[in-house]
């Protein structure tokens, strides 16, 4: 597929010299701007356009958004565009659950899993276009995917990386066809974050050569698994493996997942399995979630997943990581592909939402102009205005941090990264861990956002913001609580990503931060030519720039992490040096730390956002992203003034400007409203709404 752009005749100054009134390459003022904080418009409004113009921009716009695997997303909007795959209110619950698994036999029939699989394994290896193909599912029905994200991405990923040859043979054809239906049974009624302490067992018994599958407490119970509730055959159910050699006692040597019959073909639960229905839940009434018990289930020793770790015949254990942090850890970073999945299609989710808000917001009409007899538009409001196109420009930024790191996983998961690079895989899993939290926070806010301004249509089940409330409710506790990976990416941050702090206590890692000789700051991600060039280009004092300048936005966004990050760790070793309890230290700066983990994923998606409009080829969707990154960037230093101006990163004039400058760029961006939405490309049957019949 080409890339659709405007072609400059040979004439044109594009072609031999530098665009200097776009977006990035704004001029450094010589000093303060605050009372003119938004550059003049270079945009045509959608009114001024004509409808192939508008077309146009759009699919440019659209184009940028698509990223790498663009062929992929046209794909499965084709193929998704049918109002049949929308959620169904009226089903029940069984109905419900067994017309997803129909969908997903349809999807597998059309080799929608092969992507996610290695080739000699039954799939094709394209690992980007696995993701990518999974967050468009995010446009339908969201059961559908976290049903397909469970079976081909959690089940079928435990199995892959985790398993071996004999895995591979045994079950992966099956998975990816739907001859083998599994569930991911890692949380416990008990443990869900902390999955280094879960406490199902599997002892291994040398005499029959097998594993004893064991919950010894209530609190065992595997709880919340998709797919255990009815469809699920088999579960790869991570346990604490108990095992000892000739002349050893058996010792526990941390978690391991192994593969577990749990129902036979016709879906009784086989001896010393006990399954159990979850019932309604808040949302995903498609997907089946169950409870499992295991009382003293033997499995064969094969049924070990055992790329990391093995048991001899004999017992005796082994393994190529010897540090158990370390192989823990190891095991669990390369399942992130279920996070990043989670991530991207709740960004998709929210990204629906805005635009079924945004249309209705383009017909509906109340209260007359005092000088008027026509009822106004409601985004014309300002207040309207402030609650959708913030979140819209917000939606942009996370769609191309998105692209950026599914890109990342594909490379370090593919093989085209460097196996040995532990470094990039730690940074992968802090960067897709503070991802994930920000992009479902995001879309949780941005769906409920939605419903409420469509006041009492949002409110209708027909009008699908209630249901997608209700879906996306979970998303932001479910692949790693938010809170948990807020605070991940910030203690990783901190330990500049050393190796020994992995698995550390909360305690431990405060004294292996407070010993350190020299003050922490942000470790920083690989360097981007374009932001070193407009850091280069801008003024330090940011006082003393546009804050539509780039490089100054970029600057107060690093200010900010950098700022945290060192304050913390000075934080954290002060009060260790006052002989404090090193778990009350941690736990009195828990609230700094999540502060460091928002700020510094924020910074990454601002810088994402810039990346994406200097590659972007068409001068019209560059000069349009230019306003909304600005929106994007002003309305997030508008969510955090109090933390700017208190720390006198922002002047009081400055953060009037900022405040001011919020409302002229959606006064500025609310002629581009329809244009901007239309560009996320939601298949037009899956934004069926009897509210939009007039739109």
């Amino acid at each position: 597929m080409s890339t659709p752009t405007e072609s400059p005749s040979p004439s044109s100054p594009d072609e031999t010299t530098p665009d200097t009134t776009g977006p990035g390459h704004t001029p450094i003022a010589t000093k303060p701007t605050s009372d003119d904080p938004v550059a003049p418009a270079d945009v045509s409004a959608d009114d001024d356009l004509s409808a192939d113009e508008r077309a146009l921009l759009v699919d440019n716009l659209r184009f940028v958004l698509d990223g790498r695997w663009r062929s992929v997303r046209d794909t499965v909007r084709e193929n998704s565009n049918r109002a049949d795959l929308l959620p169904d209110p009226s089903l029940t619950l069984d109905e419900a659950r067994e017309r997803i698994l129909g969908i997903m036999r349809e999807l597998a029939s059309q080799g929608f899993a092969a992507a996610g699989f290695a080739a000699d394994h039954g799939g094709t290896g394209d690992i980007g276009a696995s993701i990518t193909a999974i967050e468009m599912l995010g446009y339908a029905d969201l059961s559908l995917m976290v049903k397909a994200g469970v079976q081909w991405g959690l089940f079928g990923g435990a199995v892959e990386n985790l398993g071996t040859e004999r895995h591979h043979q045994k079950y992966v054809p099956g998975i990816i066809d739907l001859d083998i239906l599994g569930c991911f049974a890692m949380t416990e009624t008990g443990h869900g974050s902390n999955v280094q302490a879960l406490e199902t067992t599997a002892t291994y018994d040398r005499d029959t050569r097998e594993f004893v599958i064991h919950s010894p407490t209530p609190s065992s119970r595997k709880d919340y698994i998709g797919g255990a509730a009815k469809h699920a055959r088999y579960a790869a159910v991570f346990a604490q493996l108990i095992t000892g050699g000739p002349d050893e006692e058996p010792t526990g040597r941390g978690v391991h997942c192994f593969v577990v019959p749990i129902r036979d073909e016709d879906g009784t639960d086989l001896p010393g399995i006990t399954t159990s229905d979850c019932g309604y839940k808040g949302g995903l009434a498609g997907v089946d979630n169950g409870r499992i018990m295991f009382d003293q289930v033997r499995v064969p020793a094969e049924n070990l997943l055992n790329r990391y770790a093995d048991v001899a015949e004999d017992g005796t254990y082994s393994s190529p990581i010897e540090n158990e942090n370390r192989r823990f850890f190891t095991m669990l970073g390369t399942l992130i592909r279920g996070r990043v999945s989670v991530a991207a299609t709740a960004g998709a989710a929210g990204r629906k939402a805005l635009t079924l808000a945004t249309r209705y917001g383009l017909i509906r009409k109340q209260f007359e102009a005092p000088e008027g007899t026509d009822e106004i538009t409601v985004m014309d409001y300002l207040g309207h205005q402030r609650k959708l196109l913030p979140l819209i420009a917000k939606s942009y930024a996370i769609a191309f941090a998105q692209n950026e790191i599914t890109a990342e996983l594909h490379e370090v998961q593919s093989g085209a990264a460097d196996d040995s690079d532990a470094g990039r895989q730690r940074q992968l899993e802090g960067q897709a861990a503070g991802l994930k939290a920000y992009a479902t926070w995001h879309a949780s806010h941005a769906i409920n956002v939605s419903r409420e301004a469509c006041g009492g249509a949002g409110y209708l089940d027909e009008n699908q913001l209630s249901i997608i409330r209700g879906d996306i409710d979970v998303f932001t506790t479910f692949e790693g609580d938010n809170t948990v990976m807020t605070q991940l990416i910030a203690k990783e941050l901190l330990s500049a990503y050393s190796e020994d702090v992995q698995g550390l206590s909360a305690g431990g890692w405060v004294k292996f931060i407070a010993g350190m000789a020299r003050d922490m700051v942000a470790e920083k991600t690989a360097v981007r030519q374009v932001v070193q060039t407009l850091l280069d280009s801008s003024d330090e004092d940011t006082e003393k720039s546009a804050l539509t300048n780039r490089g100054t936005q970029i600057r107060l966004f690093r200010n900010r992490e950098d700022h945290l990050v060192r304050t913390c760790a000075q934080r954290l070793r002060r009060a260790l040096d006052d002989d404090n309890d090193a778990f009350d230290v941690f736990n009195n700066a828990q609230d700094h730390l999540l502060k460091v983990g928002h700020a510094h994923i924020e910074r990454v998606v601002l810088e994402a956002f810039i990346e994406a409009i200097e590659n972007c080829d068409s001068r019209s969707a560059a000069e349009l992203l230019g306003k909304v990154c600005d929106l994007f960037v002003y309305s997030a230093l508008e969510a955090d003034l109090s933390w700017f101006m208190m720390h006198r990163h922002i002047s009081v004039e400055r953060a009037k400007a900022v405040r001011r400058g919020v409302n002229e760029l959606c006064q500025e961006l609310r002629p581009h409203a329809r244009t901007l939405v239309d560009a996320f490309g939601v298949p037009e049957e899956l934004l069926r709404a009897p509210m939009l019949v007039n739109g």
